[in-house]
Parts: C-alpha cells; sequence; structure tokens
C-alpha cells in the first residue's frame, strides 16, 4: 500500500463535504404561479410554488412564497430560520424526478454560477479531498479523473496549496477543466446516479 494513502486511510475519516447546515439561501430554477398543472384541485386551493436549488449545499427545495409574491428564475430568495421576505414556507426536499422541464433546463446554469461564486469552496476540495479507502481517494471521483491526475494534483498541491481553479489547470499538465468537472458532478450527484456524495446534502 502506498504510504500516503496508508497514513491517510489510518486516521479516522468522514468523507469530504460542505459543511452540514440548513440552506440559507436558494437560486429560483422555475416559478408556478398557478401551481403544478396535474394538481386536479380547484383552482382556489392551489398554491404558488417555486422549485429551487440551495446555494450552499445544492439542496433541491419546493418552497411556497408569500402572498402576492412573484418569483423570477434565478432570483435568489431568503430561506433561513430568519425574517422572510418572499418565501412563507419551504415544503420539503425535492428529487430530480420531479422537477419541471424548466427547472431541469436552468439547474446546471444555476450550478455553474453558484460555483463560480463560491470557487474557494471547490478550490479547497483540491487542497482537501482525502482517501475514501485504501484503493480510492476522493479525487478520483470526479469526472475524468482517474489516479494519474490524482498523484499530480496531491504532489502539486504538496508543494503549494491551489489558489484558483486556473492555479489547476496551470500545476497539472492534462487536467481537465477543473471548474466543469466540478459542476458535472454536482449535476451527476443532484441525479441520484452517485453513492459518494462529496458536493450535495440529500
Amino acid at each position: 500500500m502506498n504510504t500516503y494513502m496508508q497514513q491517510a486511510y489510518s486516521k479516522p475519516m468522514e468523507e469530504h463535504r460542505m459543511e452540514s447546515t440548513k440552506e440559507e439561501n436558494g437560486i429560483v430554477l422555475d416559478f408556478l404561479p398557478n401551481g403544478y398543472p396535474m394538481d386536479e384541485r380547484p383552482m382556489y386551493m392551489k398554491t404558488p410554488i417555486a422549485q429551487a436549488i440551495g446555494k450552499e449545499h445544492f439542496v433541491l427545495l419546493e418552497l411556497v412564497p408569500k402572498k402576492g409574491i412573484h418569483l423570477q428564475p434565478y432570483e435568489e430568495v431568503y430561506i433561513g430560520e430568519g425574517k422572510r421576505d418572499k418565501i412563507h414556507h419551504i415544503v420539503g426536499k425535492l428529487p430530480m424526478s420531479k422537477l419541471t422541464r424548466t427547472a431541469q433546463s436552468e439547474m446546471e446554469f444555476a450550478v455553474k454560477d453558484i460555483v463560480e461564486k463560491s470557487a474557494k469552496k471547490f478550490i479547497d476540495f483540491f487542497n482537501n479531498a482525502k482517501p475514501l479507502s485504501t484503493r480510492m481517494h476522493q479525487i478520483e471521483l470526479l469526472p475524468g479523473v482517474g489516479k494519474k491526475h490524482m498523484w499530480e494534483i496531491i504532489n502539486a498541491r504538496d508543494e503549494k496549496p491551489f489558489d484558483s481553479f486556473d492555479d489547476i489547470k496551470k500545476r497539472v499538465k492534462l487536467m481537465p477543466d477543473p471548474e466543469k468537472i466540478i459542476i458535472k458532478r454536482i449535476v451527476e450527484e443532484l441525479e441520484g446516479t452517485e453513492k459518494h456524495m462529496l458536493f450535495v446534502d440529500v
């Protein structure tokens, strides 16, 4: 067993993910002012619905806005424990399969925007990712990244921590676009096809 992997794996370790807290802010993916079309209840019983994605943990959420509030795609809304200006309550988490077509088409763009604006968080992943087992490293879970890239990343970060996506591209030869592979990994986790969750809280 490689010494690095043996030493890292011998220590108690939880899978790397963002600090687990409730979402404070969400990005609206779709707004249905008359509720879901398949809802056969009388109109007076229906409530407006917003489908959104959390900015911190990428949780897909169903929200009910306050009366008279109309939301726009990509609008940021506060959904934390404090006083909410636009959201009345959170219905709950949404599986990817229940997103509207509009929400599905907008989701990747929203993820890209979140990653770009929170780049440091994902640079920290490259700097701090650890082995999952003696045979598999968290870095290898990224799309298009194999053991060769994994060792190049580890060796480069041991010399000096990365400070940007561009820094990773410059110092790791033939590295796929690190920002794009982070976005792709997040989308795959949202689709429910991944066993290990690196960035999405479910």
